[in-house]
């Protein structure tokens, strides 16, 4: 009988934790958000181990007036979080679409979303390198949809790619996106109901 060890899930939330027991005092850290309800509870988890800068950068969102207003909650959180800074790299959706292009059919989850994710964690450590940050990670693995694995795989390999420190995560344990929703509902915030790109809103229109 086969054994089943190369389909066991490795545990990030693990991973991140051996890597906050082996810092040496507060080191800085890109993290990318795709939006402010995301951020909540992951940014309140990480400004104990780290000097926390958001990355918006999130080309997939449609419109841009639904860009705008993810901007406005995700500032809104920061007025909870002294310290904590934002970089928004200018709206540019035809970056998204050029990336993603032949896999506009591609169900949620798929080959498009992997190609997003791809697009958004390369240009967060990019950032991270030329300004002198130590880590770069992102938000998206406190959400029920995401798929932690393929998001940490994708974040090594650009880790690898750009020689910077990539921070594991899987931001769902220990009640993260319940903790999410309730900071969301105590800080006034915008509760998006699609994932962000204009192939995600068909889903809910």
């Amino acid at each position: 009988m086969f054994s089943n060890q190369f389909n066991q899930k490795i545990n990030y939330d693990l991973k991140m934790q051996q890597q906050i027991n082996n810092l040496n005092g507060k080191k800085k850290l890109l993290l990318h958000s795709c939006c402010g309800p995301c951020s909540t509870a992951c940014i309140e988890k990480l400004i104990k181990y780290f000097d926390v800068t958001i990355f918006y950068y999130n080309p997939n969102i449609y419109p841009h007036e639904e860009f705008d207003k993810r901007l406005v909650n995700q500032e809104k959180v920061l007025k909870h979080f002294k310290g904590v800074k934002i970089v928004v790299p200018d709206y540019d959706e035809q970056i998204f679409l050029q990336n993603v292009k032949g896999l506009e059919s591609q169900a949620e989850g798929g080959l498009r979303c992997e190609e997003c994710f791809k697009l958004r964690l390369k240009q967060t450590a990019i950032y991270a390198k030329l300004n002198g940050y130590d880590y770069f990670g992102t938000t998206l693995t406190v959400s029920s949809h995401k798929d932690e694995q393929k998001i940490n795989q994708i974040g090594l390999k650009i880790a690898n790619e750009t020689n910077v420190n990539f921070l594991f995560a899987d931001f769902k344990k220990h009640d993260g996106y319940k903790r999410s929703v309730d900071l969301s509902h105590e800080y006034g915030l915008y509760r998006q109901n699609y994932c962000g790109c204009r192939f995600s809103i068909k889903k809910v229109n």
